[in-house]
């Protein structure tokens, strides 16, 4: 895991040495374990490590292949790079490292492009052919591991982070308002290549793209998922769990390699208890190092028992004999992290809960340097509650009546609360939408049958923000986080199921639990609640953060600013605090937006914020 930037200069210019160190220095978080930098004819390449494989200074980058003609700076992960540097070696390929980063080169080398189809793991690359002076660029298929550009003048630069980019004074100097109006009104971000910094763009997951003295060719995508839309499964049950469990476990095997420390993240949740289960069996079978004796794991309590899932922390931790450690994320602490946070996240975030797993990250590197989390699960095997609406309806409109009758009865049997609190939920943030000035085209998540919902969240609407906030909350402390679930092999079969396997009778995720039956607690296996890393943000909001929310709100330059009414949302957040309105996650992103404006335009010189 690492930082990455570099600058390609398409009129054939040296590229500058000062802006690729103040770039790399951007990054410095994402590794603290070495730098390096190379510059040839117009293009420099610039790398932070955080040495996770192959500790030596073999794996230092920019790395070369044997006639110096390929030059790679690389982010992320390659698992199965054992199995390929076998193979590759078998085609006459010699190797100078142990590293995961000499098998991208080699395979780039033996196969091009299509070596990305070959490749197992997360990763955002760069690779300069100094003979045909071209730049081939890749992100892998979920867009684990991130990689953003601009065209500056006669500059193509690219970057981990986008605070690298703006060490450019011409790079991202104003809003894309369209974008930041999304964002606020409906609470997305990272759903196309578009950033909320005008001409910052990213590279799509599983897209690569090209750039020559001509410019950067339109980026393609190179792989594809699209989730099977048939409602009722011909394979027994029995069948589906066993070849899942299989996969899953295979999966986490190959997420466990490393040369220094591994842990885990546990929630509480099914996932990540599944996750900690498994790794706890591959313990005794196969005693990785990179895990040790004893597992480790990093959870959030809180004090408050309505957010608090310790009874289900402590059920995994008794069931496994973890080494556990837990942390209690706290309001007025938030407060003194909040600009670093910010900071490191580049755009603004949905929910304080994004801070939860800030705090489970800050926890993990006093222990470990790498930690598995259980991120995608819930958009493979529909785990939201809101995808039972769209099931619902696209059984109806499909004529499945008793199905329907059946996921009817069993979703208001399991959460019947739930749907009466999204339907309040729903008229509220329609009346705080009115609060903003921008107007942005109307974006429904959960619109159209339950297979195009589940492949847009995986690609597009969820799923990528959420490795977004993951990402920046691990490398803010040089921490690693790898995501088995999102195992390319393990998302493909879950793909094909149909959609019994992910909801049946009201019930979310039911290959899942139908495969951990026996080896996750019952109590766990069976709960029908999610809550995850969350806060009581609510709570925060109207009580422990109330003095700074309010200074928030009653600055010149929050009236300032020409994506609210700034009176009108002053008005709205002293009824939320006088009980005569209800709190939804729209007063959150307002403010976090002002943050954001301080943090990245105010006092930039030659930018624009309003």
């Amino acid at each position: 895991m690492c930082g990455i930037a570099g600058q390609y200069n398409l009129d054939g210019t040296a590229p500058d040495i000062t802006l690729l160190a103040a770039m790399a220095e951007c990054l410095s978080h994402r590794g603290p374990d070495g730098e390096g930098t190379h510059i040839r004819s117009n293009a420099g390449l610039a790398h932070r490590r955080l040495a996770i494989i192959d500790l030596s200074d073999d794996g230092l980058q920019p790395m070369k292949n044997d006639d110096g003609t390929l030059w790679i700076v690389f982010n992320g992960e390659i698992y199965n790079y054992i199995e390929l540097r076998e193979e590759l070696i078998a085609k006459g390929h010699r190797f100078h490292s142990s590293s995961d980063t000499e098998v991208i080169l080699h395979a780039y080398e033996e196969w091009g492009a299509a070596s990305l189809g070959r490749f197992n793991g997360m990763w955002a690359f760069a690779i300069l052919d100094e003979k045909r002076c071209e730049l081939f660029c890749a992100r892998d298929r979920f867009g684990i591991k991130p990689f953003y550009y601009t065209t500056v003048g006669n500059s193509f630069l690219f970057a981990s982070e986008i605070k690298a980019l703006l060490a450019h004074p011409g790079a991202g100097t104003r809003p894309d308002d369209e974008t930041l109006g999304t964002y606020l009104a409906w609470g997305v971000l990272d759903h196309s290549e578009r950033t909320m910094f005008e001409g910052i763009l990213q590279l799509s997951p599983a897209h690569a793209m090209l750039v020559t003295r001509d410019g950067p060719k339109p980026p393609y995508r190179y792989w594809n998922v699209k989730v099977n839309p048939e409602v009722r499964s011909e394979i027994p049950d029995d069948a589906v769990a066993a070849e899942l469990i299989g996969k899953l476990t295979d999966a986490t095997r190959i997420h466990l390699r490393s040369d220094v420390a591994v842990g885990t993240c546990l929630s509480g949740g099914i996932d990540s208890s599944t996750l900690t289960v498994l790794i706890n069996n591959l313990i005794r079978t196969e005693a990785p190092e990179s895990v040790g004796a004893r597992q480790k794991t990093f959870s959030v309590v809180f004090s408050d028992k309505r957010f608090d899932e310790s009874r289900y922390i402590d059920e995994i931790v008794i069931a496994t004999g973890v080494d556990a450690h837990q942390t209690e994320p706290l309001p007025e602490v938030l407060w003194d992290d909040i600009n670093r946070l910010v900071y490191m996240q580049d755009e603004p975030f949905g929910s304080l809960a994004i801070y939860a797993q800030y705090c489970v990250m800050r926890l993990a590197r006093e222990q470990v340097k790498v930690v598995l989390d259980g991120q995608g699960a819930d958009e493979l095997l529909a785990g939201y509650l809101a995808y039972q609406g769209s099931y619902l309806r696209g059984l109806v409109g499909s004529f499945h009546w008793s199905t329907a009758f059946r996921e009817i009865s069993g979703s208001l049997r399991h959460h019947g609360g739930f749907f009466r609190s999204a339907l309040r939920q729903l008229i509220i943030r329609r009346r705080r939408r009115a609060l903003l000035t921008s107007r942005t085209p109307s974006l429904d998540r959960y619109g159209g049958r339950l297979d195009a919902i589940l492949t847009r969240e995986l690609t597009a609407t969820n799923l990528p923000a959420l490795l977004h906030y993951e990402d920046r909350n691990a490398m803010a402390f040089s921490i690693e986080s790898r995501v088995p679930f999102l195992d390319y092999r393990f998302v493909e079969y879950v793909a094909s199921l149909p959609l019994d396997q992910k909801i049946r009778g009201g019930v979310t995720k039911i290959a899942l639990r139908n495969a951990i039956r026996g080896i996750v607690p019952e109590s766990i296996r069976c709960r029908m609640d999610k809550m995850g890393f969350v806060t009581p943000e609510e709570v925060w909001m109207r009580e422990d953060l109330r003095p700074f929310v309010l200074e928030v709100l009653s600055s010149a330059t929050f009236a300032s600013r020409k994506y609210w009414n700034a009176d009108a949302v002053i008005t709205d957040y002293l009824a939320f605090l006088d009980g005569r309105s209800r709190y939804s996650p729209e007063v959150w992103r307002i403010v976090c937006t002002e943050l954001w404006f301080r943090t990245f335009f105010d006092g930039r010189p030659h930018t624009a914020n309003s």
